[in-house]
């Protein structure tokens, strides 16, 4: 449990970084900007978790890795 949660906390890091340029540069405070998308990032990973969750009522270490793994979207080589 701990571990979803650090990787909750990384995911909302990873949303919130991307938007405090696009948030200066759109005049909107940076912080509320980095927050509401950090918010939205971990919603999804969350929605997604409750979702493999509500399959079987309980979560494998497989299914916690498939959700992140989409949170982190890598480039294509």
């Amino acid at each position: 449990m701990k571990d979803i949660f650090i990787r909750v906390g990384s995911v909302f890091i990873l949303g919130a970084l991307g938007t405090i340029g696009a948030a200066a540069i759109l005049n909107v405070n940076p912080i509320i900007g980095a927050g509401i998308a950090g918010l939205i990032a971990c919603s999804e990973v969350i929605k997604d978790l409750a979702k493999a969750y509500l399959d079987d009522g309980k979560l494998t270490k497989a299914e916690i890795n498939e959700v992140f793994s989409k949170a982190v979207k890598k480039p294509k080589e």
